[in-house]
C-alpha cells in the first residue's frame, strides 16, 4: 500500500466534506500540521468542529481557518492567545466546548483504542461537569463523584512528525509530540505530514511513537520556518 502523497492538497481531496469533525495535533504553533490546515482552508469546506488542545493563534494554525468561518465549534482546553477564537466565541458565532487538557487527550486516546466513555474525578463540581452523568465510586478516600466523558471518534486526523518510513511509522521531536499520538489514533482516517521520509527498516523499532497501522497518508511538508508565539527580548546590556 502506497502512503505518500505527493502534496496536502491530493492527500485529502477525497477525504474533505462539510461538517468533519477534525482531531488536530499540536500545542500552540509547536507540532501543527501547516500544510495539511492549509490545504483545508483552500478547499472552502465548512461548518468544521475541531478536536484540539487550542486554535492556534491569529492567522497560524487552525487560527487561519478561524479567519476564513471555516470552522463551527471547536473541542479546546486552552482558548487564549487568540483574538479571533476569542471575537467568535462571544459573539456565539463559534460554538466551545471547553475540556480540561488531561481529559482532552483522554478523550482523544480513548477514541483510538475503542473506548466510548470513562468517568473522571476532574473538573467535578465546575461548570465542566454541567449535564453529565455522575456516580460514585470507591477510590483511596472513600466514595467520591466522578463525571462521565465520551471519547472522540474523529472522521478525519491531521498530524504533524519529524520523520516516517515508507510504511508509515512515526516519529515525533520532542514536545511536538504533544497531541499528535492521540489526535492521530482516533481517526478514521489519519494523515501525516512530515519533514523527511526515510527507507522502511531504518527507525528503530524502540523509537516509534505511532505504528503505521494507524497511518493511512503521508505527505512531505517540509520546509518550515519556525514560528514563535511571543517574543520577548531586552535591550543589551552595556559592555
Amino acid at each position: 500500500m502506497n502512503k505518500l502523497y505527493p502534496n496536502a492538497e491530493t492527500a485529502l481531496g477525497d477525504l474533505l466534506k462539510d461538517g468533519l469533525l477534525i482531531a488536530c495535533g499540536g500545542f500552540g504553533l509547536c507540532g501543527i500540521p501547516e500544510r495539511l490546515l492549509d490545504a483545508v482552508r483552500d478547499s472552502g469546506v465548512k461548518d468544521l468542529t475541531f478536536a484540539s488542545n487550542n486554535a492556534g493563534i491569529d492567522n497560524e494554525g487552525i487560527g487561519k481557518l478561524l479567519r476564513t468561518r471555516q470552522v463551527r465549534k471547536m473541542i479546546s482546553s486552552y482558548v487564549g492567545e487568540n483574538k479571533e477564537f476569542e471575537r467568535q466565541f462571544l459573539s456565539g458565532e463559534l460554538e466551545v466546548e471547553f475540556c480540561p487538557q488531561g481529559t482532552l487527550a483522554e478523550r482523544m486516546r480513548a477514541g483510538g483504542a475503542g473506548i466510548p466513555g470513562f468517568y473522571t474525578r476532574t473538573g467535578v463540581g465546575t461548570q465542566v461537569a454541567e449535564g453529565k452523568e455522575a456516580k460514585l465510586f470507591d477510590g483511596p478516600n472513600g466514595q467520591q463523584e466522578y463525571i462521565l466523558e465520551h471519547g472522540i471518534f474523529a472522521d478525519l486526523s491531521l498530524v504533524k512528525a519529524w520523520k516516517a518510513d515508507e510504511t508509515g511509522n512515526v516519529v515525533f521531536r520532542k514536545t511536538a509530540r504533544n497531541f499528535n499520538v492521540p489526535a492521530a489514533t482516533c481517526g478514521k482516517v489519519c494523515v501525516v505530514e512530515v519533514e523527511e521520509i526515510v527507507p522502511t527498516g531504518s527507525l528503530d523499532p524502540d523509537c516509534i511513537h505511532l505504528p503505521g497501522v494507524f497511518v493511512q497518508r503521508l505527505i512531505v511538508g517540509a520546509p518550515y520556518d519556525k514560528k514563535i508565539e511571543f517574543v520577548t527580548t531586552r535591550e543589551r546590556e552595556a559592555a
